[in-house]
């Protein structure tokens, strides 16, 4: 996938040499050796992004099987022309890719596209880079100009992660689509009060739509509403694998944590949005 990319330093393609991407103009950025390259502006330094207990609570979390139906759900986002036959393999981009969890999951049924998982994490992006075979794991700011071509991706994934509105309309093909996921105010409500959590903002779905107006527009959109019994293990991994992890001390948590009852229903009240690119032809999602 070395030609989707672009040098960071000049915006020139990039090409593979053993385990060093390369640009014509000398720019070299070394393949680590647990399977991704970061690709960052000259002296610029990046945010570590989520902390090896974040990732690793993630993980731990995302295996149980809780959050299956919101993979399965984006996935029955992803508009309908895109699964028509191409010249070249489809591209999906995952921006804020994590460990690849939803990545992986579009992969495995589409064995004609192949990924590139952005993220700042390192940690994240070492699990990511072996969620599947057809993943390419990039350390990147999302913020900022994203290395990747312009308008080579055909699909763009966005869950519970920053957005770049104006870069992710640039990276998308013209019959492109961009999938997001946000939780709403209702999420995880039962433990936001009861654990002193990070709530959400009433206003961010129209936060959202004015981060990618006027480049992207709405198409479909699905409220995904999931009721989840976990035991006290996997509500701290929920819990410690989000925002409210650089917010609630852990000491603290883990006390009110082992004072609620052996078994909690939480739910997850989530919204699944499909966007594509205003110029773009008109299809059905």
């Amino acid at each position: 996938m070395a030609d989707r990319l672009r040098c960071p330093n000049c915006a020139a393609p990039l090409e593979l040499a053993g385990r060093v991407l390369l640009c014509a103009r000398g720019h070299a950025f070394d393949v680590a050796r647990q399977g991704y390259v970061t690709l960052a502006p000259p002296r610029r330094t990046l945010s570590p992004g989520d902390s090896p207990g974040m990732v690793a609570a993630r993980e731990a979390f995302l295996a149980t099987g809780h959050y299956r139906a919101l993979a399965k759900e984006v996935a029955a986002a992803v508009p309908s022309d895109l699964a028509e036959p191409a010249e070249a393999r489809r591209l999906v981009v995952d921006l804020g890719a994590g460990t690849g969890y939803y990545l992986s999951a579009l992969l495995r049924d589409r064995p004609d596209w192949q990924g590139i998982a952005l993220d700042a994490s390192r940690p994240a992006l070492r699990r990511a880079a072996r969620a599947h075979e057809r993943i390419a794991a990039v350390a990147c700011d999302v913020w900022l100009a994203l290395p990747i071509q312009d308008a080579c991706a055909d699909l763009a994934i966005n869950v519970f992660a920053p957005r770049n509105g104006p870069e992710i309309a640039r990276v998308l093909a013209p019959a492109g689509a961009l999938v997001v996921v946000t939780p709403t105010p209702r999420h995880l409500r039962e433990l936001v009060d009861a654990l002193d959590l990070l709530g959400v903002d009433a206003d961010k779905q129209e936060r959202l739509h004015a981060a990618l107006a006027p480049q992207l527009r709405s198409v479909r959109r699905r409220e995904l509403e999931l009721e989840m019994t976990l035991d006290r293990e996997q509500l701290h991994a929920l819990i410690a694998m989000g925002p409210s992890a650089h917010h609630v001390d852990s000491l603290l948590l883990a006390e009110r944590i082992a004072q609620m009852p052996a078994s909690v229903t939480v739910s997850a009240s989530l919204v699944v949005e499909t966007f594509r690119p205003s110029h773009g032809v008109a299809t059905s999602a």
